[in-house]
């Protein structure tokens, strides 16, 4: 038992401590007290009712008690009874009023939202369990088992931590693993040998690497070793699974920690070979080039400190990823990257498909500033023409905030004076970007000429003259020749037609109303 003077929680099934005390490396507060209170919430006292009436044990377990020890929000709790926990979850559910419940036969789950004041919850149900695996896939042979059974089947120690909900042991914090010391070390740790953990299921090698990028843990070093070894073994997880845990790594407040641990335990190479071949500096007559592994990492750390937005981390995660197979060496000028960004705007779909990311407008956002983000560090370094201006913001359209927050975060200079110059510069040109897009409009502006105008006003069907003529008044417009006016344009379309060798029809001169 472990006593302390906030609270009236114990520990029971206490085991002990596999490996090395490790230094704290998390910024989290381990106060039990955050577990006093917890059985008078509704939720918890139906399911310590409902156990009574059943007479059968039932726990909280998993990472809601993880997170309320530790303090982090959680919107989402789970229960395990020794039972059925679809026909447990129904009853629960009753008692809240808060139906409709999912049944999930396949995995014997069960769950419902429980809409709160304070925000909804998700609540799920199952039974207690024992599982066992077949060497090529992740899906258990399942029997039912005992909160014990339960606990040796999940995936790390802080993870199997459970709140006894039954008479003569309600609020105990059942440990069989000292997952609570190891929340206090800041260590990820696997209940059984880890050997089997993760062969058993090798999704939990990137759940290790997730949690650790997270919690700011470290992964136990016999665990660490032991993915490993079993790094091969992720080939049998599908590429939605990964990507889930690829993209909370992506997600947290310091992804680069993630990358480097995927990188070292040899996860990387087994669904993402294009960023690893970043890694390296190589040097020529005494000339170098950066090493383009950290470097990205940098730029998607200095993302993070801007945005929440998944698909500008990816971005910045893929804005250099054809830098390997573009790379030249010229005496003259040293390294070169010459192309990169377009190599690695083409490069996109197919990372996208084979980890099985969305291929809609996520994708096409991701590819747009993978093409776009050397087009500002250029104006940065010449006088800024407004034409300039106008087409860097056509081109970017919506996407133009974003992309300045990836480029601003691509300056990974050590020389601060450089780094402070090249920041100075680009506030400049978002000075200039905002003063232009308040005179023009040409953010995503739609040309004030149609190819319906001017096939109406030249007399011609679909053909290669249309797509000209607009192309002329594009750039006009870009160009500042012109302003983005109907009538000018008109006038324009007219002279360009009969330049191409095309009169326009008599009554024609005039600009049309498009209704």
């Amino acid at each position: 038992n472990v006593a302390t003077s906030s609270t009236r929680w114990h520990l029971y099934f206490c085991g002990p401590i596999r490996g090395p005390v490790q230094q704290r490396t998390h910024s989290f507060t381990l106060d039990t007290s955050r577990l006093d209170g917890v059985l008078e919430q509704p939720l918890f006292q139906a399911v310590a009712a409902e156990a009574r009436a059943q007479g059968i044990p039932a726990f909280a377990i998993g990472g809601y008690v993880r997170d309320l020890i530790l303090g982090r929000p959680c919107k989402d709790v789970d229960f395990v009874v020794e039972g059925d926990g679809m026909a447990f979850a129904q009853a629960v559910a009753k008692r809240l009023h808060a139906e409709p419940v999912h049944v999930f036969k396949n995995f014997g789950t069960a769950m419902f939202t429980l809409r709160q004041a304070q925000g909804d919850m998700q609540v799920e149900f199952v039974g207690a369990r024992k599982e066992s695996y077949a060497r090529n896939s992740r899906k258990p042979e399942v029997e039912p088992g005992s909160i014990k059974d339960d606990q040796e089947r999940r995936d790390f120690t802080i993870n199997a931590l459970a709140i006894s909900l039954n008479e003569g042991s309600s609020g105990a914090l059942v440990d069989p693993f000292g997952g609570i010391l190891d929340l206090d070390r800041g260590i990820l740790r696997t209940p059984l040998d880890p050997d089997i953990t993760y062969s058993d299921d090798p999704l939990r090698m990137m759940r290790a690497v997730r949690f650790a990028t997270q919690l700011g843990f470290v992964i136990d070093p016999p665990s660490f070793e032991a993915i490993k070894r079993s790094a091969e073994r992720l080939d049998i997880i599908s590429a939605e699974r990964i990507h889930t845990e690829l993209n909370k790594i992506i997600l947290t407040k310091k992804p680069s920690t993630g990358f480097i641990l995927m990188r070292d335990c040899g996860l990387l190479e087994r669904f993402f070979p294009e960023f690893l071949e970043l890694q390296g500096a190589e040097e020529k007559y005494g000339i170098g080039h950066k090493d383009n592994f950290y470097h990205t990492l940098q730029v998607l750390d200095n993302v993070c400190e801007k945005s929440d937005d998944l698909w500008l981390r990816w971005a910045a995660v893929l804005h250099d990823i054809a830098k390997p197979k573009t790379k030249r060496f010229d005496p003259e000028h040293g390294w070169t990257f010459h192309g990169h960004e377009d190599k690695g705007a083409r490069m996109v779909p197919a990372i996208f498909r084979r980890l099985k990311l969305p291929l809609d407008e996520q994708m096409r956002f991701v590819q747009n500033l993978v093409a776009l983000h050397l087009r500002p560090i250029s104006l940065t370094k010449v006088e800024v023409t407004d034409s300039a201006v106008r087409r860097l913001l056509f081109d970017a359209g919506d996407d133009i905030d974003a992309l300045m927050i990836l480029c601003r975060a691509d300056i990974t200079s050590k020389n601060e004076k450089k780094k402070e110059r090249y920041l100075r510069n680009y506030e400049v040109l978002i000075q200039k970007l905002k003063d232009v897009e308040a005179k023009d409009h040409v953010r995503n502006f739609q040309p004030p000429i149609t190819g319906q105008d001017i096939m109406l006003a030249f007399g011609i069907e679909p053909c290669k003259l249309i797509g000209d003529i607009k192309t002329v008044i594009k750039d006009a417009i870009l160009d500042g020749i012109i302003e983005n006016d109907r009538a000018q344009a008109w006038q324009l379309m007219l002279e360009t037609g009969r330049k191409l060798g095309r009169d326009p029809l008599v009554g024609m001169a005039l600009p049309v109303d498009r209704e």
